[in-house]
């Protein structure tokens, strides 16, 4: 399992309260393997166990911040515009919308007639 970016840990570590284990089928055996002191490891996980609010919190917080920047960043470039009854704008005109005897030389533009939304 691979961190996200936004999170900085992984979502397995997140749910279940401890990293993705290798199974022992997939995993070779290492000096590493053989020298794990089973108390100290206890200790450890009691340890992350404990944190693991503080580190559930501090991704929610990142995950926040990324997506304000995301919004910052798409509002500085929207172009918003905002319209009055009677100006002209230009139509999508498709085939569903066309109307009939028409060619497709005819205006697409119209007039707005009202106006909705907040402002």
């Amino acid at each position: 399992m691979t961190a996200k970016s936004s999170m900085r840990e992984s979502p397995f570590s997140l749910v279940y309260e401890a990293e993705y284990p290798i199974p022992v089928e997939v995993g070779e055996p290492t000096l590493r393997y053989f020298r794990v002191d089973e108390e100290t490891n206890n200790e450890a996980l009691l340890v992350k166990l404990e944190m693991l609010d503080e580190c559930r919190d501090l991704a929610h917080i990142r995950m926040v911040a990324q997506k304000q920047r995301m919004e910052k960043y798409y509002n500085l470039r929207a172009n918003l515009r905002y319209f009055k009854v009677g100006d002209l704008v230009l139509r999508k005109v498709t085939q569903n919308t066309r109307e009939l005897n028409t060619g497709k030389r005819d205006p697409t533009w119209a007039r707005i007639s009202t106006v909705t939304g907040k402002r």
